[in-house]
């Protein structure tokens, strides 16, 4: 099993972690501390050497943040979290907030005035230290850089770091070389008035020299920086035990490789009376001041691999289509293999564990061995299907109930592409609200779907396309549409995305999944999630210019016993025909005979009958 079910969050000795915290910020003369959820490359997944807020507060959401000041103490997390949040820290130690209602800044503004705080500035970004300051000196407060993060003085138990071996991405998957890869940044780096630029997100590092790695749990990173001047000389920093003779020959053939812990001292020295590019929402405090104390002019200048790595090229697209049929061979052995299970028989666990074996089982029938999941499964029922990123342990595993809904978002890690897929169903009986719930979120996932938008457009532009059948009920659902997602990479990549904050352009070849959902608390859940790969333009019949579109990757069927049909338009109703139609078409050549009988059952055309 990729996925471990033990329980890992432990706010039992919060308390006394926190008054050790707190004891070691005295000594330093600092009245609190900013503790983020990051580590030096500003990971989404980080490793669980970094995993500092987790000890101290007992929160394991991948978004978050703890403001630690002499008389108060909180931890701050989105929408995403806001149940799991309550349930994991400890309440007399940690006030809970919503990072969406009070951002760190304004929190640090409400309780902070006149107070010094103290950073790590490897784990906080140029822009984050920026808005830091400012907010404090508002107020006569101070923001300081630490030397050594206090947590690790403290943190007698932490974990070593993961000495997983690098692995070279073979080019039928990456679709160019990394000296074609190389050339363009280079390019990039030029055109912005730069000697040079500086790539701390791993997976930008990865998808560069076309190298995977598995220092970080479920996503391929190999934890790793690299530097690339504007005449296409490139330096790959990375722990050079990882690297096996064949993966260093390959290396050496387009980039000199340095000791990881020899970055900092390389970038002192290249930036004597140069120009450096950094990415100020990505690049870590603790660099700036490098490049500055070394006499380095900074240069604003986003990480040009981000965009490139995002418009995927025909290779990287062949490989996700082909992924997803696998996929989703996987998905309908696992819904066929659940409904004919009595209610109640089945739990959370169980769940979750079924359907990673039919993954490995799928991909190996395929040629393709599963490599991870791309993020521990979500495997909720009935009100734990509400908790938007809830993760199931033995704890909390409970059965999929008669008349419950059941909330599965899970993905695979193939070497060819990565997927991500959320499917709700109907364990017996659904209820009434349940499906009229159900059918606005599948109204919110078509209208995505079928959207046409003329270049330029923006995330930020079509999100209220998902949300519109949900606010004419008055609900609304507190986490974005859509990420990006990487090519056996990052499940979440930008910088694309169908959300409030989706300011990036769609390009063809970008990735983006498209999941509205519903959440009652104490109840149930409801998300449907499907992968769309952005089309290029084409000239739409009569009109005047051309526009772009979606194609659907994913292949799952979408539960037709919770469709209200009264409450589909037409073209939404024969637009799920279509979509079940395909289905069939992909998946049937890859199923058993029982499970094909199950998928023609499942696809059946709504005109025949939903229930």
């Amino acid at each position: 099993m990729f996925q471990s079910f033990d329980e890992i969050s432990d706010a039992s000795q919060s308390a006394d972690r926190l008054a050790a915290l707190r004891a070691r910020l005295d000594a330093l003369g600092v009245d609190g501390f900013v503790v983020p959820r990051a580590d030096r490359h500003q990971n989404e997944y980080i490793p669980r050497t970094e995993a500092r807020l987790e000890w101290l507060t007992g929160f394991t959401g991948s978004a978050g943040t703890a403001v630690i000041l002499k008389d108060r103490a909180a931890v701050l997390s989105d929408g995403r979290y806001t149940l799991q949040l309550r349930s994991q820290i400890d309440l007399s130690a940690f006030e809970p907030v919503s990072s969406v209602e009070t951002s760190v800044t304004d929190y640090l503004l409400e309780h902070a005035c006149g107070a010094t705080i103290g950073i790590d500035p490897w784990l906080t970004t140029l822009a984050g230290t920026e808005r830091l300051k400012t907010a404090l000196e508002k107020r006569g407060g101070t923001l300081v850089t630490l030397d050594g993060n206090p947590i690790d003085a403290i943190w007698s138990d932490r974990p070593s770091a993961s000495a997983g071996p690098v692995r070279l991405q073979p080019l039928r998957f990456a679709g160019r070389s990394a000296e074609e890869k190389i050339a363009e940044i280079a390019e990039a780096v030029e055109k912005a008035g730069c000697d040079l630029t500086v790539l701390t997100d791993p997976a930008s590092v990865a998808w560069l020299f076309n190298i995977r790695g598995s220092d970080v749990e479920h996503t391929p990173l190999v934890l790793s920086f690299a530097v690339v001047t504007k005449s296409a000389d490139a330096v790959l920093f990375v722990d050079e035990t990882k690297l096996t003779g064949e993966v260093r020959d390959a290396l050496t053939k387009t980039c000199a490789i340095e000791a990881y812990g020899d970055f900092a001292e390389h970038l002192r020295r290249a930036s004597a009376g140069a120009r450096i590019g950094l990415d100020r929402e990505l690049v870590a405090a603790a660099i700036g001041e490098i490049v500055a104390g070394a006499g380095g002019t900074a240069e604003l200048m986003d990480d040009p691999v981000r965009l490139a790595r995002a418009r995927k090229n025909e290779a990287e697209i062949a490989g996700s289509r082909s992924a997803h049929i696998r996929d989703g061979a996987a998905m309908v052995a696992f819904l066929a293999w659940l409904d004919r299970q009595a209610p109640g028989s089945v739990t959370e666990i169980a769940a979750a564990e079924r359907l990673e074996s039919l993954r490995a089982q799928a991909g190996e029938a395929g040629g393709m061995p599963l490599q991870d999941i791309s993020f521990d499964t979500i495997s909720g029922s009935g009100p734990n299907g509400a908790i938007v990123h809830y993760r199931v342990n033995r704890q909390t595993d409970r059965s999929l109930g008669d008349g419950e809904l059941f909330l599965l978002d899970s993905g695979g890690q193939y070497q060819d592409g990565t997927t991500d897929i959320t499917r709700t169903v109907a364990i017996g009986e659904p209820s009434a609200e349940m499906r009229a719930m159900f059918t606005r979120v599948l109204k919110g996932m078509i209208a995505i779907t079928l959207a046409r938008f003329p270049k330029g457009t923006r995330g930020v532009d079509i999100d209220v396309l998902a949300r519109i059948a949900l606010w004419k009920a008055g609900v609304d659902y507190a986490h974005g549409t859509g990420h990006g997602v990487g090519s056996f990479l990052a499940v979440h990549e930008g910088p694309q995305s169908i959300s409030r904050r989706g300011m990036t352009a769609f390009e063809p070849g970008m990735i983006v999944s498209n999941e509205p959902g519903y959440y009652k608390e104490g109840a149930y859940g409801i998300r449907i999630e499907n992968l769309v790969l952005v089309t290029p333009e084409e000239t739409i019949e009569g009109g005047e210019k051309p526009m772009l579109g979606f194609e659907t990757l994913t292949l799952c069927p979408i539960d037709r016993r919770l469709v209200d049909l009264a409450l589909l338009t037409e073209e939404e109703r024969d637009w799920l025909d279509a979509y079940h139609a395909r289905v069939r078409g992909e998946l049937l050549p890859h199923l058993s005979a029982e499970d094909a009988d199950w998928l023609g059952e499942a696809t059946r055309p709504l005109a025949s009958g939903v229930n």
